[in-house]
């Protein structure tokens, strides 16, 4: 697609706005593993992490990238402005492989080129703004059934992981938490789009907050974020921040465009074949994150000779893989060679006489 004015200035904006989300999970991290080791776990329900500096630092650098993030939705479509959230992904697990020693395999490194190829394939042909005069007109969008109707089922799947999902399988299934900050964020970027563009318009000269509906708009994206905070800081102190990274950008991704497709209705101006390729790019996204899932643990157990897995020795004796080893914390089995045992000595036999 052409790329003009307005949506070049989302570009700049969406792509600062990665590089300080992305890192951001690294310096929230820091500070979270620090408020552990004197005070209540976050994923245990503790809140010793407010008195903690890094997780203020890294929440400012959340708060600068979101806020660069909201103003990008103003300039352009959210299918151009969300799949850039890729680039976070890539800052995030690299950060977190020389500052965490979160060790990221080969592997994994694939993933994030794959989650950005995917990307660049969806903004390559994502869809032109929508011309939008008045913030009433979002708020009749809003109000459509279609969207009605997947709001709905959001707030539905949203409070089942909450009061159901979160007590049985929140410490140790990844997707409960994720879940709850994807759902709630796409409703969160359709409520950010909205003050953005009365915003946007209040600065041109039409006041947009004569208009109750931009303060509803204000309230829930208020609300909505105030919970993402609330259930991502459960899962980065709880699971691998290079593998909430691309897990979370995924499934924020695909329920903000599908919530976009439904309340703008992005894909009334594009043929088959626009539509096709964004499918595919969103199938490549998918496999980037299916490899980072899948190579985390081989990235968390340690190399012999102290490299990082993907850039380990290949030549190593199979003795000393690493895959042979059991490193639990409950204790050590290794299953590598082991020492002989001496065979025991036989008794000479005593002679008996009559």
């Amino acid at each position: 697609m052409g790329i003009s004015k307005d949506n070049f200035h989302g570009l700049v904006l969406a792509i600062s706005s990665s590089i300080f989300i992305g890192s951001s999970f690294i310096v929230k991290k820091q500070g979270l593993k620090k408020a552990g080791a004197t005070g209540t776990r976050a994923g245990m329900g503790g809140h010793s992490y407010l008195f903690e500096p890094w997780w203020w630092a890294g929440m400012i650098s959340m708060v600068l990238g979101e806020a660069a993030n909201f103003a990008a939705y103003a300039f352009a479509p959210a299918i151009l402005v969300t799949p850039l959230g890729a680039l976070s992904i890539i800052f995030s697990a690299v950060l977190a492989h020389f500052i965490l020693k979160e060790k990221l395999h080969i592997f994994g490194m694939l993933g994030c080129v794959l989650c950005v190829v995917g990307s660049t394939s969806i903004v390559l042909h994502a869809p032109q703004e929508r011309a939008i005069e008045s913030v009433k007109e979002v708020w009749h969008l809003a109000t459509e059934p279609g969207f009605l109707v997947y709001t709905g089922l959001v707030l539905i799947a949203v409070a089942l992981l909450i009061f159901r999902y979160v007590p049985r399988y929140g410490q140790t299934h990844m997707i409960v938490y994720v879940g709850i900050c994807s759902l709630m964020g796409s409703l969160t970027v359709m409520g950010v789009k909205a003050v953005g563009i009365a915003l946007k318009l209040t600065f041109s000269g039409l006041n947009q907050f004569i208009y109750f509906q931009t303060w509803l708009f204000t309230v829930i994206v208020v609300v909505c974020c105030l919970l993402q905070v609330n259930y991502l800081n459960k899962a980065l102190d709880t699971f691998n921040t290079a593998v909430i990274s691309p897990v979370y950008y995924v499934m924020f991704t695909t329920f903000t465009i599908l919530a976009s497709m439904i309340m703008f209705k992005d894909w009334d101006s594009q043929d088959a074949s626009q539509i096709v390729t964004e499918l595919c790019g969103f199938v490549t996204i998918l496999s980037g994150t299916f490899l980072l899932h899948r190579t985390k643990d081989m990235g968390d157990n340690p190399s012999p000779s102290g490299e990082s897995p993907a850039f380990a020795n290949p030549d190593s004796s199979p003795g000393e893989s690493p895959v042979l080893t059991n490193t639990n914390s409950h204790g050590s089995m290794n299953c590598g060679p082991q020492q002989q045992q001496p065979q025991p000595q036989p008794q000479p036999q005593q002679q008996h006489t009559s």
